[in-house]
């Protein structure tokens, strides 16, 4: 419920950033560059979100994972709820998109706390034999947020005008994460602590500052973490914010931002049932076995990309994302269990936050605009060589690798 809820509120600015802010919070003018602009605000939170790991990781490993999991969500949700309260460029001009870009910080900030703490929730509870199955939980927070996010986006542009929509009921989606965050306080204020962190405390081995600590002994287990994750990243924003405003501009495939936000959604689905599939596969055959051959699959799916995605198609387009997104489910859905599992207790929500979210600066933050800048200067074709790239680190980050099923999680 609560990474839910967090990817809710991160989701529904990354689709106002393509549908509604390059028009509200920027000069008007060129619409290439208002998008660009507008998808630059959204890369300020990728930024933050490796400071929100430290930050939130610190206390995460010092007084415990449930205090810094509603620490976390407050963060996010008072963010988003300013949001969509803010007014925009025609009120008071240049002040307009810097107070955007202050907000969305808060949300990155939020957002670089929250997922190690629930990885870290779920696998540290899970029995040894079903800790992907249990670390897919907190993953599923992923899809379920970005289908309400953008199933709301749906709905109010399907009840009503679009000037209204865009004069003030863009502002509902942000808005409501305010009665979401008091459920989600509910639920995590009556949470336990884990066993593995009560351990660490009855034996008094908290590390004093978990965030030195871990680039000291665990720096090689940072690296990998961080680029086993890239593929997902830049698969999952590329199939979302890109595919987004690429789908609906008129320089790409032109479809109303309806028609595209049920495309999308129908291929979230997908997202959502492959998650809990990977999980039980990297139970059975190992995180490492699991993952390689999902990324080399990536690989093929960005090779494809140009063909498949520019044939203005609507039924290979709705199968572009259903793939796209399946695959993304597969890749997402084991890291739950990997990444905490490449790091001892007393530095678990540091390490396994701060590589999650370096690799969220390294590929969301950017995967966006160079992809809008790539598809405008030289094709979809390059779109789709950039994420085979991506696909190619990532192969070799899990060749380098070794396996984590056995792995305990009491040390």
């Amino acid at each position: 419920m609560g990474t839910s809820i967090e990817f809710y509120d991160f989701y529904v600015y990354a689709t106002a950033a393509v549908l509604i802010f390059p028009k509200l919070f920027f000069p008007a003018g060129d619409e290439t560059a208002a998008t660009l602009n507008s998808l630059a605000t959204f890369g300020i939170a990728f930024v933050a979100r490796p400071v929100g790991s430290a930050l939130f990781g610190h206390f995460g490993d010092r007084i415990g994972r449930k205090a810094t999991l509603v620490a976390s969500l407050l963060t996010m949700g008072i963010s988003t709820v300013l949001i969509g309260l803010l007014p925009g460029y025609a009120q008071i001009g240049i002040v307009a998109p810097l107070l955007l870009a202050l907000c969305r910080f808060g949300q990155g900030l939020g957002l670089g706390g929250e997922w190690g703490g629930a990885a870290l929730l779920a696998t540290e509870n899970a029995p040894p034999r079903k800790r992907a199955l249990f670390g897919t939980f907190p993953q599923l927070g992923a899809p379920i947020g970005f289908f309400f996010a953008n199933g709301l986006f749906l709905v109010l542009s399907g009840v009503m005008s679009d000037a209204a929509f865009a004069s003030w009921g863009w502002r509902i989606p942000f808005l409501v994460s305010a009665v979401l965050v008091i459920v989600g306080l509910w639920v995590r204020l009556s949470l336990n602590e884990t066993p593995a962190f009560a351990k660490v405390l009855e034996n008094n081995e908290r590390a004093k500052v978990p965030f030195v600590q871990v680039f000291r002994t665990d720096f090689k287990a940072l690296v990998l973490g961080t680029f086993i994750m890239l593929a997902t990243y830049v698969l999952f924003y590329l199939m979302t914010v890109f595919s987004l405003s690429y789908g609906t501009s008129d320089s790409g495939l032109g479809y109303e931002r309806s028609t595209f936000l049920v495309m999308l959604l129908v291929g979230v689905v997908f997202f959502g049932l492959t998650v809990p599939v990977a999980g039980l596969l990297a139970d059975r055959y190992g995180r490492r076995p699991t993952l390689v051959v999902t990324t080399i699959a990536i690989i093929v799916f960005g090779l494809l990309m140009g063909p498949w995605f520019g044939t203005h198609s609507t039924t290979a387009t709705v199968l572009f994302l259903v793939v796209g997104l399946g695959l993304m489910g597969m890749t997402f859905g084991p890291m739950g269990a990997l990444l905490p599992e490449l790091f001892p207790t007393a530095v678990r929500y540091t390490g396994a936050s701060v590589s999650y979210n370096l690799a969220s600066l390294l590929g969301a933050s950017v995967a966006p605009y160079i992809a809008t800048w790539l598809a405008g200067s030289h094709g979809l074709g390059w779109v789709g060589v950039y994420l085979a790239v991506a696909g190619a680190v990532t192969l070799l980050a899990l060749l380098a690798s070794r396996e984590t099923r056995e792995k305990s999680l009491d040390a």
